[in-house]
């Protein structure tokens, strides 16, 4: 499809990470831009209000007048949705988000897609500051606002595009993994978990998806595999296009004497078995020591600059909501962190352990939220209980809304409490933010460390700690 200028593209729900992304780029092409939601929570909320894109509360099939001339149904949108409904009523032209990413926005680049489990927002934003460092100029979608932008996304000046490949459905009546409409070319693939309950039925399904992925690569591209993950080896060995790999051991480029070194994290990379570069990031932990090193491949054999992607990892600054400091307010730390999957909780904890509470001195507090879709599922009840091995006191949040759960199904945050403090740990539940404020107010001292996982909301506690302390 071919958009006249200054056309009228509307989107229905506009708030969710990408697709907030996407209506940025929308309006960078200099279009008209509108979109619908019914949850508006930062920090996709305020990147749209900066863009000064109107959002419309609520799905309501007034929302389509005046006629758009392109409507993006977002994948929270079902076809009873009122404003879908209304829509397929309609002559109107419309599509899914990657679809629209994959024509729009990617086009004829070689594409770069950060690909997992775990890990893809983090790689895709290190890609993106050492695609810039080696003066590339690509464009770039992520599902998050890397902290030296301020912006999830950004039109291509070069002939690459960067891009978070979610393994998530299009849409409803699309029913396949986002990535795949994203013109794969060059793929890092971080790791192959079970995932996304709500969608996928067993791991073999999701590697179904994966293999969907892979199968896309040509055979003048690359796949860049982490060798840590023995699912992703496995699917690897059908890649048509040339594989290299990336690990903690037996790999073609290997993480070696890692180290925390003044609040850095250090490692030399092992090629061949020589060492051809040391690299130092500010995030913390081995998972972050092999998203930097995913990222330095790429560089390397794209035949980039090594010199200026070392200089990229190192000035790397993050990424907002994964291990963002929010503040430190009478020297408590208090960091934000998207964990929800058991593998995410234990790096993420593990990590934050070993940047600030090895040379503090203080206590780790782990606030958790289950949120997610599979995490308000039981399908990962007993994970859990490992996961937060590195804290020192654990809070846990009553599950988000489970009322489209069967009673069967459900996550139980009592019962996981029951089994923390069974294997030894200090565990407690909650049924508000409030209630956890409140605890934490007569608790949390100088030098301690508080950490909140959630992918959503969490009831605004982020604030409430902030003016608690």
């Amino acid at each position: 499809m071919i958009l006249k200028n200054n056309s009228h593209v509307h989107l229905i729900g506009i708030c969710g990470t990408a697709m907030a992304s996407l209506a940025g780029l929308f309006k960078s092409l200099g279009h008209k831009v509108t979109g619908s939601d019914q949850n508006v929570y930062p920090p996709m909320s305020t990147q749209l209000n900066d863009l000064k894109i109107d959002i419309m509360q609520g799905y309501k099939k007034e929302n389509l007048n005046p006629r758009p001339d392109l409507v993006i149904v977002g994948n929270v949108v079902s076809r009873n949705n009122e404003e879908a409904a209304a829509l397929l009523e309609t002559d109107i032209p419309y599509t899914s988000l990657p679809k629209a990413m994959g024509e729009f926005a990617i086009g004829n680049r070689s594409s770069i897609i950060a690909a997992g489990t775990h890990g893809k927002t983090t790689v895709t934003t290190m890609m993106i500051k050492v695609a810039d460092q080696c003066g590339v100029k690509p464009g770039y979608m992520v599902g998050g606002i890397p902290v030296e932008t301020g912006r999830s996304f950004r039109l291509a000046e070069g002939d690459y595009f960067i891009i978070e490949g979610d393994e998530y459905d299009t849409a409803f009546f699309d029913k396949v993994p986002k990535f795949i409409h994203y013109k794969p070319k060059y793929v890092i693939l971080t790791s192959i978990e079970f995932d996304h309950a709500d969608i996928y039925k067993d791991l073999d399904d999701v590697k179904r998806a994966f293999r969907m992925l892979i199968e896309r690569i040509p055979a003048d591209g690359l796949l860049v595999a982490c060798a840590d993950c023995k699912n992703v080896i496995e699917l690897a060995r059908e890649a048509k296009c040339k594989v290299v790999t990336y690990g903690t051991q037996k790999a073609d480029y290997q993480v070696v004497e890692r180290e925390m070194i003044d609040g850095r994290n250090h490692f030399s990379v092992q090629f061949n078995n020589k060492k051809i570069a040391d690299i130092a990031i500010k995030s913390p932990g081995e998972h972050n020591a092999l998203n930097a090193l995913s990222t330095f491949v790429i560089a390397k054999e794209l035949g980039w600059s090594v010199t200026s992607a070392l200089q990229g990892l190192a000035s790397y600054q993050g990424v907002k909501r994964r291990q963002e400091v929010i503040g430190t307010p009478h020297g408590v730390t208090l960091i934000e962190d998207f964990a929800h999957h058991p593998t995410a909780v234990k790096v993420t904890t593990e990590a934050i352990r070993e940047k600030y509470i090895a040379v503090g001195g203080g206590r780790l507090f782990c606030l958790f939220e289950p949120r997610s879709a599979t995490s308000r599922r039981k399908i990962f009840q007993k994970d859990y209980v490992k996961a937060f091995k590195a804290g020192d006191k654990i809070l846990i949040a009553k599950a988000y809304d489970q009322s489209k759960i069967s009673e069967s199904d459900r996550f139980s945050s009592h019962d996981l409490v029951q089994d923390l403090k069974a294997s030894g740990q200090d565990a407690a539940e909650f049924d508000s933010a409030d209630a956890m404020v409140a605890h934490l107010k007569t608790t949390v001292k100088k030098d301690d460390v508080v950490l909140i996982m959630s992918n959503g909301g969490f009831d605004g506690i982020y604030k409430k700690l902030q003016e608690m302390l």
